[in-house]
Parts: structure tokens; sequence; C-alpha cells
């Protein structure tokens, strides 16, 4: 078997569709925007699952089950976009005056097409179709969560992660 027949691992594959996407002028085989707002919704939907799941292995781990999970559902953001949001607060990060974790899926009013970000991260490509191209974004969400915790650490320190504390 060459290179060239085997499947790429999954985020490349999402990186390719999203780089099709770009290049087709489409998104989820949408070209409208509400075609494009259909699949985002439908993607978000998708997404809540595998998101929730990330944050509480968060939760269970490294804050000790002492966080609040919170989903927004889809909205409309201030600029006519639309946006779906998890958040994972704790007592500590409430008390530091910190964001919470946050995994945000948005398309905004201007984008091609949508895409995921952490309260403190940047933008990563959202590519959701099915129920399995949701769960391989597993260790992508992870990614994120623990990089905006890691990101609220450098905000204020590590003292806003209950498992670093003495039980």
């Amino acid at each position: 078997m060459t290179s060239s027949t085997l499947r790429p691992p999954a985020p490349l594959e999402a990186l390719l569709r999203h780089f099709a996407d770009l290049r087709d002028g489409t998104h989820a085989g949408q070209r409208s925007r509400a075609g494009k707002e259909a699949a985002f919704r439908a993607a978000a939907t998708l997404l809540d699952a595998p998101a929730r799941t990330v944050l509480t292995e968060v939760d269970t781990h490294l804050l000790r089950a002492t966080g609040a999970i919170e989903a927004t559902g889809v909205r409309r953001d201030p600029h006519g976009g639309l946006l779906a949001a998890w958040h994972l607060t704790w007592p500590e990060q409430r008390a530091a005056d910190l964001s919470p974790i946050t995994l945000t899926a948005h398309y905004g009013a201007g984008f091609h097409h949508p895409h995921l970000h952490g309260a403190t991260l940047g933008e990563w490509p959202l590519n959701v179709a099915t129920p399995a191209q949701a769960a391989e974004l597993l260790p992508t969400l992870r990614a994120i969560a623990t990089a905006d915790l890691h990101n609220l650490v450098f905000q204020r320190d590590w003292r806003i992660v209950p498992a670093l504390h003495e039980a």
C-alpha cells in the first residue's frame, strides 16, 4: 500500500475538507448562507456530546469535580453570525475573575465557513456533518480545553487548578 492510498488521520482529513470548502466556495456541500447556517446548526448539535465529554474530563481530573458546565445552544452573535458555546466554570476561576474554559463553535457573519476556538485560543476549522466526524474531534476539543486551561494559568497562576493542591 502506498502513502497515496492511505486515509489521512482524522485531523488532516478535516483540514482537507476545510481546504476543499475554501477551494469550492462551499461548506458541507452548501453554497448559500442559509444552507451553510443549517449545516452549522447540525454540526453544533453533533458537537454537544463530545464538548460535554471533554469538559467533564477536565472537571473530573483537574478540577476535582468542582466545575459546572453550561451550554448556550446555537444563537445569533451581536454581528449576525451564529455561535454555540460550552463553558466550564469552577470556584477558583471565578474567584480569580478569569474567563471559563470555553469551547466555541462559531460561524461569523462575514465568514465563509465556521470555526472552533477556546476562550483564550485562536481558530480551528469546523467541518462536521456526521456523528463520526464530531467524535473524531474529541482529541481536538481536548486540546482546546486543556490549552485554554494552560493559558488561564498563565493569566493568573497554577493555584486556579484544584488538582495541584494537596488533598
